[in-house]
């Protein structure tokens, strides 16, 4: 594969991840607003909204990000957002049996998307 392909191939996967993560926030806020509206729902909710949502202004921060390791660590912010997403997925999992399989579903989902993050950050740490 010629220099040109790669980076073509680097830019594509970069805006697909983009657009992943963007799909991500937007199920998590549509399955936010079907959960119960009971006082525990909405505290459990309020904070999977924040930790979700700061996995993509943290991932378009660094897309901007004056050097190496301002991006860095804007993915590394962005990858303690995803392991705090899965963690009150995780919650949810356990205690809302009404919809299961969306919250298995986007837990999957925030499961890869940091593995993508992690692995990001180990290359740019040169340590992969």
């Amino acid at each position: 594969m010629t220099t040109q392909n790669l980076k073509l191939e680097k830019e594509k996967f970069k805006s697909e991840f983009k657009n992943r993560i963007k799909i991500y926030i937007l199920k998590l806020i549509t399955h936010i607003e079907g959960l119960p509206q009971t006082k525990i729902y909405q505290i459990v909710s309020n904070q999977l909204l924040r930790s979700g949502t700061s996995i993509g202004a943290n991932y378009f921060e660094a897309r901007a990000a004056s050097s190496k390791n301002d991006f860095i660590n804007f993915f590394t912010h962005a990858l303690k957002s995803a392991n705090e997403s899965k963690f009150w997925l995780e919650i949810l999992t356990e205690v809302n049996h009404n919809n299961v399989k969306e919250t298995k579903f986007l837990l999957k989902e925030v499961v890869e998307i940091a593995n993508v993050l992690a692995s990001s950050i180990l290359t740019m740490k040169g340590k992969k």
